[in-house]
């Protein structure tokens, strides 16, 4: 059997090596770029290498550490209690609670329909439903977590804050339009209103398993995006010019935040792959809230999750959902840019 004390010896090794490797990123970056490759500095070039080679491990390491740390917490929670919960809420408080859920599910906005279906299926009030729906791709912890890593801890938290609003509102908002009318008949017929709990007798060691696990699975499904984030935003930090994108992101252009949310639905993408690029449109003179409205437009109306939907939802609903929320992410959009 092995030694109690190994377990928490490698875990603080871990944790160490984790921690020496994080504080050498830049150093690494400067390094790999101007005297391993033997690039011109300064460069665009030379630029856009350095962006790519300190971020991606920067995020990497960021990711693996915070999706672990949240897959052990989510281990004293199941899909049946939050079901529950939701189900025994009235609308306005089971809004706050829905948005609030959805920090901690790290669902992309397809990935976070099945759940959606099992609220509707529990009888929770579509409004609710919604409000989860929202929150759950646009402010989970990998967004959260990226925005800090590279931008900082204002910008995160004022991130957090606008898209809970946004979740919270338009959750309330379609609840009060009362457009359960406009589910398709077997969407309404599957509202049974009962959801079971079964709990879970977890030790310690399920629970730190089920964080490795949680990394095993969740980085490994969106590490790809990471890289190829990163490398857009590599190719705009080195090579886009900051007069260019300030003319057409810049808070002068009226039009560019509702612009930046109708390009950005199409664009189907995660938080992981989507940061990046927001950190490079920054960097070259793009407006705080016309770039964020793009990301919360990418992560949180994509053209899959719609079509998903449309398999419980006619699309009239569907039309309401994306004008609700649209209309939400262009009012933070704007707000931010004269505040900000």
């Amino acid at each position: 059997m092995a030694h109690p004390g190994l377990s928490s010896f490698s875990w603080a090794l871990s944790l160490g090596l984790w921690f020496a490797l994080y504080t050498n990123l830049q150093s690494f970056s400067v390094f790999f770029t101007y005297s391993l490759l033997g690039i011109e500095r300064p460069s665009r070039l030379g630029d856009a290498v350095q962006f790519f080679v300190y971020d991606t491990p920067k995020v990497m390491l960021l990711l693996t550490l915070i999706v672990y740390v949240v897959g052990v917490l989510r281990s004293f929670f199941t899909q049946e209690r939050t079901r529950k919960y939701l189900a025994g809420k009235r609308e306005s408080a089971g809004n706050v609670m829905a948005a609030l859920l959805g920090i901690a599910t790290p669902f992309c906005s397809c990935s976070a329909v099945p759940l959606f279906l099992s609220f509707v299926q529990a009888g929770v009030p579509l409004g609710v439903t919604f409000s989860f729906l929202i929150s759950a791709p646009m402010i989970n912890e990998i967004a959260l977590v990226q925005l800090y890593g590279l931008l900082g801890w204002k910008i995160a938290a004022l991130y957090l804050g606008t898209g809970l609003l946004v979740a919270i509102v338009a959750g309330w908002v379609i609840g009060r339009l009362k457009l359960e009318a406009w589910m398709e008949d077997w969407g309404r017929e599957m509202r049974t209103g009962e959801a079971l709990v079964f709990e879970q007798q977890l030790t310690w060691a399920d629970r730190l398993e089920q964080g490795r696990e949680a990394v095993r699975d969740i980085v490994g499904k969106v590490w790809l995006y990471v890289v190829a984030g990163i490398a857009v935003g590599a190719l705009i930090h080195g090579y886009v010019p900051e007069a260019f994108m300030g003319s057409i992101m810049g808070k002068q252009a009226w039009w560019s935040v509702p612009a930046a949310v109708v390009v950005g639905i199409p664009m189907y993408s995660n938080a992981a792959g989507i940061v990046p690029v927001v950190e490079a449109l920054l960097g070259k003179g793009a407006a705080l809230g016309t770039v964020l409205a793009f990301m919360m437009s990418v992560i949180a109306l994509s053209l899959p999750e719609m079509i998903i939907l449309r398999k419980v939802l006619k699309p009239q609903l569907i039309a309401v959902f994306v004008f609700v929320v649209g209309s939400g992410i262009v009012c933070i959009g704007y707000l931010f840019n004269m505040i900000v």
